[in-house]
């Protein structure tokens, strides 16, 4: 029986994973992310070829307020967002948690980042129990928002404002009145923090 730990867990490039977030990952989006950091997880097979079964990304906060904020006791510009994670599904319990904590051991040793920040959506069922059993901080929660609704499909409440063809598409039919694309309130998200910064985390008393 497989262990966990005999997964490998590598620092990957965006265009390996995003196939496999696509298909796995609750949103089948990485529509908007700013990528800085892609993790792959593997399982190797008899033969010794590596199969990709997870995939994780992280990134600059999406606005240029989470970009500059200090609200962890960071400096401006240290704070990373886990934006998305996901193994498929015949994986062992504990399998994400794991790939967690080494991609969360590999930005403390290889970036000088002081926090990590992920949110759990509620709209999708979660309330962080991944977060919790690999030590992030539950932080409070975010305030209600929305989302723009196209044909049934979700986006960012900014992309009507994009300079995009895409956009001034979306946004005309919006204002003419049609009736499947329209903004849809969100419930508020937990926000979860994670110190790769550990006097850090000690300077603000966070245990």
């Amino acid at each position: 029986m497989i262990k966990v730990s005999d997964y490998k867990v590598e620092l990957s490039e965006y265009k390996v994973v995003k196939p496999l977030i696509e298909k796995w990952h609750y949103s089948h989006s990485v529509r908007g992310l700013h990528a800085s950091y892609c993790f792959g997880l593997f399982d190797e097979d008899v033969f010794g070829f590596l199969k990709l079964i997870g995939g994780m990304i992280y990134g600059v906060p999406s606005s240029r307020m989470g970009q500059k904020s200090v609200r962890y006791g960071n400096e401006p510009g240290k704070v990373l967002e886990l934006n998305r994670l996901c193994c498929i599904d015949d994986t062992p319990t504990n399998t994400e948690s794991y790939f967690i904590g080494q991609t969360l051991k590999w930005l403390s040793k290889n970036t000088d980042y002081q926090v990590v920040v992920s949110y759990a959506d509620p709209d999708y069922g979660h309330g962080g129990t991944i977060y919790k059993a690999t030590n992030f901080i539950h932080y409070g929660m975010t305030g209600s928002d929305k989302v723009l609704m196209v044909d049934g499909e979700k986006y960012h409440r900014r992309f009507i404002n994009k300079d995009t063809p895409a956009a001034y598409e979306i946004k005309r039919r919006y204002e003419d009145g049609d009736k499947n694309v329209y903004f849809r309130p969100t419930p508020e998200k937990h926000i979860y923090i994670y110190y790769l910064d550990k006097r850090l985390k000690r300077k603000n008393a966070v245990l």
